[in-house]
């Protein structure tokens, strides 16, 4: 069965949020494959050098897509970093990580079914047990 590919319209607000959210002109090389295969509605693996632009692959897309972008990673430094620049960038975006208090844990999860979160930052235990 072939790949779904998106419609064009997809790709070019894909373009246009990657420079208002982002302020890239252009994508770095295998990030617009990606970006495509994603809003297509597909899985996607993609192997990026480190910083090479994996992040963008994932919070892009997490834009132009309905409903939560869930992302599951080892590394609490790097998880609240990307919530602060996403932040920054007018994304809603939050983390569950072992770091929160009980009432910190309840109010982000109380804000992601409220719909207020479009990318949900998981580290790996919490996401292991709950």
């Amino acid at each position: 069965m072939p790949s779904a590919s998106p419609a064009p319209q997809a790709m070019q607000r894909a373009r246009t949020l990657l420079k208002e959210h982002f302020g890239f002109d252009q994508f770095r090389p295998g990030q617009a494959q990606v970006v495509e295969q994603l809003l297509g509605g597909n899985s996607t693996l993609a192997v990026f050098p480190t910083g090479g632009g994996k992040s963008l692959c994932y919070q892009l897309p997490s834009q132009c897509l309905s409903g939560l972008t869930l992302v599951v990673s080892p590394l609490l430094a790097l998880m609240k970093d990307q919530v602060e620049f996403m932040t920054e960038r007018g994304i809603q975006a939050a983390t569950l990580d072992s770091t929160l208090s009980q009432d910190e844990y309840f109010s982000v999860v109380a804000a992601v079914k409220a719909g207020e979160v479009k990318v949900l930052l998981v580290s790996v235990e919490r996401f292991k047990n709950e």
